[in-house]
């Protein structure tokens, strides 16, 4: 985070409808060294907070059109304002009630006339720095988030390379080695000798290994999804899923799902991923089922098992609470300003995530399908 990013001075916005006072809160103010704002009305005072980021309002009460008590209930109305700091300022309005009613309608303080500067300055340089290491803990939550997308966009980019090697140089080595053994055996050869029955052990062996290499490097970055899409690299992987888990695996999706930008689905697929991994790992459950649909502009993803569920029966759990896995769930999601929530059903776990598509996206893919069920067809060997 460079040193230009750190916050400066806050604005702090004085209402009143007397000039003079303003100008008296002014001089107690100005060796704060903030940005201080001059508003003679409630309403001007309303044009200058939608236009300005601004830490604390110091206000009258008694003000003609809209006064003070008015004015803190319309500020707190706005989402923008929820947090801002109102310090009322009075001379008549001083009884308990009245005080009742100003933090009734937000004020997070109330000063009486005469004002001492030294109070005045002490109150409202609270606030402002509160502000302003608010402003400064947002800019460090954005260099976070921008950190934590580097820092997947290059774990994605390493799966890449690494699943180019495994298929291009290890896959391709271990072929032309098979290739070279088997031009030892001849076709007519019976195999009856002890040499030529290790040969086709070897053989033998040697294309599982081709086999296992395959399924790796398409596990770490599926080609499908660069060339066809999601929904072709959704069905491969629960196919495969399924085959290696013993799980039941129903994927179904939205027919007319569309193409999205290669970066996000990229980010869908490993959250159903992830979360498929997470069903093999902890749920001991006998099926899963994937959905993908666009709800009112959204791409809703679900994942839900009927394995031995999370927690004490709770229906919503924080993601933090249930390990590594749905952490980088969360990561991916909120990447695209998603939410991620666990949900106990009662016969297993549900993870929901939902994630703003973009407002143009591309075609949709080909080709479309609507429901898979892929049911195991060998015993589990674990999952990669």
């Amino acid at each position: 985070m460079t040193s230009n990013s750190t916050p400066g001075p806050v604005n702090i916005l004085m209402v009143d409808d007397q000039p003079a006072k303003l100008l008296s809160y002014e001089v107690m103010l100005e060796e704060l060294g903030e940005n201080l704002l001059k508003a003679t009305s409630g309403r001007e005072a309303l044009e200058i907070l939608l236009k300005k980021d601004v830490a604390v309002v110091l206000m009258d009460v008694s003000m003609p059109e809209l006064d003070g008590f008015q004015l803190a209930e319309m500020i707190r109305e706005h989402p923008r304002f929820q947090k801002t700091a109102i310090i009322f300022i009075s001379a008549v309005h001083l009884t308990d009630l009245d005080r009742l009613k100003g933090y009734q309608r937000g004020a997070v303080d109330y000063i009486s006339v005469p004002v001492i500067p030294d109070l005045l300055r002490a109150k409202v340089s609270v606030f402002a720095e509160l502000h302003r290491k608010a402003r400064q803990l947002e800019l460090l939550n954005q260099e976070l988030r921008r950190l934590s997308h580097n820092l997947m966009t290059a774990q994605d980019e390493e799966r890449r390379r690494v699943a180019r090697e495994l298929h291009d140089g290890l896959g391709q080595d271990l072929t032309a080695a098979k290739m070279m053994l088997g031009s030892l055996v001849q076709p007519t050869q019976v195999m009856e000798s002890t040499g030529s029955r290790t040969v086709a052990e070897v053989l033998s062996m040697m294309d599982q290994a081709i086999e296992q290499v395959r399924t790796m490097s398409h596990l770490l970055h599926p080609p499908l999804l660069d060339e066809m899409g999601l929904l072709s690299a959704l069905r491969w992987y629960t196919e495969g899923f399924a085959k290696r888990s013993g799980v039941e695996t129903i994927l179904d999706v939205q027919q007319d799902f569309p193409r999205l930008g290669p970066e996000l689905e990229m980010a869908i697929f490993k959250i159903v991923q992830e979360s498929l991994t997470n069903v093999f790992r902890h749920a001991e459950a006998k099926q899963a089922v994937v959905q993908l649909e666009e709800r009112e502009g959204c791409a809703f993803i679900s994942i839900e098992d009927n394995g031995k569920g999370i927690g004490n029966g709770s229906e919503e759990l924080h993601p933090n609470s249930y390990g590594i896995g749905v952490i980088g769930i969360k990561q991916r999601a909120a990447e695209y300003d998603g939410q991620v929530t666990l949900r106990n059903t009662g016969s297993g776990t549900r993870v929901e995530v939902r994630v703003p598509l973009p407002s143009t996206p591309p075609q949709p893919v080909v080709p479309r399908f609507s429901k898979l069920s892929v049911r195991p067809r060998v015993e589990p060997s674990g999952i990669s």
